[in-house]
């Protein structure tokens, strides 16, 4: 079966920005989701039965998410951690890289295939294995899609509005469910 390629060597074209160094200091925005969005994370419970107070009623699997997200600076010292949010099949967080000493980044930067440490595949790819082996390890069903959607962080003004998204995200999750209008859905 012939199928199409990008650039006649890729099944899909790249979501990554072009000429981007993903290992240099900056701001990045990810979400991560679950396999075949299966909600192993729990579901969005109404504690007062009022859509604004809508939180994640987690699994062990959330907690474990939870827990992994949190150990990400000790992993990756140079990495801090910004907003976070556990949903039903999917997570979204921002890190900061702020790698000392760094010099600004020729704006000739060309990706090129070789170690892939200190960079921002490097960080998702430590936290879906902690989170896939620690649910392993407790006889939890568990699984990620492969992949993951990240953004690059242009601006104080991307960085609010990306915060209060996933601050609001558990509130949103009904409208969300129904109509086809989240941030990646």
């Amino acid at each position: 079966m012939e199928t199409d390629k990008f650039d006649e060597q890729f099944r899909i074209a790249s979501a990554r920005w072009a000429g981007y160094d993903y290992g240099q200091s900056g701001m990045y925005f990810v979400t991560i989701c679950t396999q075949n969005r299966i909600r192993y994370f729990g579901e969005i419970i109404l504690p007062t039965g009022d859509w604004d107070n809508a939180e994640l009623g987690p699994t062990p699997q959330a907690q474990i998410a939870q827990s992994c997200w949190l150990q990400i600076p000790s992993r990756f010292p140079f990495v801090s951690l910004d907003a976070f949010v556990v949903m039903p099949d999917h997570v979204h967080g921002l890190l900061l890289f702020g790698k000392p000493d760094e010099q600004t980044p020729s704006l000739n930067y060309q990706n090129t295939f070789g170690p892939q440490r200190d960079n921002l595949a490097a960080v998702v790819r430590g936290f879906k294995a902690g989170v896939s082996a620690l649910a392993k390890q407790n006889g939890l069903v568990f699984g990620w899609q492969s992949r993951y959607h990240d953004r690059v962080v242009r601006n104080g003004t991307e960085l609010k509005k990306i915060q209060q998204y996933i601050a609001n995200n558990p509130v949103r999750w009904k409208h969300e469910q129904n109509v086809e209008e989240g941030l990646f859905r």
